[in-house]
């Protein structure tokens, strides 16, 4: 697969993760989905939520910061997966939160193709490492669960975002 600059510098962060990243790209080259596994716990952990919490979260985020760490939306679109640094999975502590990270392998489409239903990156990653901070992150699920118990649904809007001021999040 090629592409980019700007996918090379992607494509080269997310390999330096693996034990062998060649064997990670011929991975990305032979899957029909080009889906990779790659560690979790190396770079990076990976927090997921349900995409009822998953995607006001993310609103909530990218409302605050010019642009957030990697986020991941599984094939179903049932669980979000937030990209944070390495360690923040063996100390995380929450209900309703699935932990990777040292010890676990997580799926990851190739950065830059389009989503065929599967997979997906809702924010890829920039290829410079930047991740999402686990106290903003905190910070931004605490914000959304009070949304949501306000009477909020976190639905999708069409963006495929959970919109705070979006059809379905705030009831209308």
């Amino acid at each position: 697969m090629s592409g980019t600059a700007g996918t090379n510098r992607v494509v080269e962060w997310l390999v330096s993760a693996a034990p062998d990243p060649g064997h990670c790209r011929r991975e990305w080259e032979r899957s029909p989905d080009g889906m990779a596994m790659l560690p979790a716990g190396r770079l990076w952990d990976v927090l997921s939520v349900s995409s009822t919490l998953g995607y006001p979260t993310l609103d909530i985020l990218t409302s605050r910061l010019d642009r957030p760490g990697p986020v991941l939306s599984e094939p179903d679109g049932a669980r979000i997966g937030f990209f944070v640094p390495a360690g923040t999975a063996a100390r995380w502590l929450g209900t309703g939160i699935r932990c990777a990270g040292r010890g676990t392998w997580i799926v990851v489409p190739y950065p830059g193709t389009a989503s065929t239903g599967g997979l997906r990156w809702l924010v890829p990653p920039d290829g410079h490492g930047t991740l999402n901070d686990p106290a903003l992150f905190e910070l931004a699920l605490h914000e959304a669960a009070a949304r949501l118990a306000d009477g909020s649904t976190g639905e999708p809007d069409g963006d495929g975002r959970g919109s705070p001021n979006g059809p379905g999040f705030d009831g209308g």
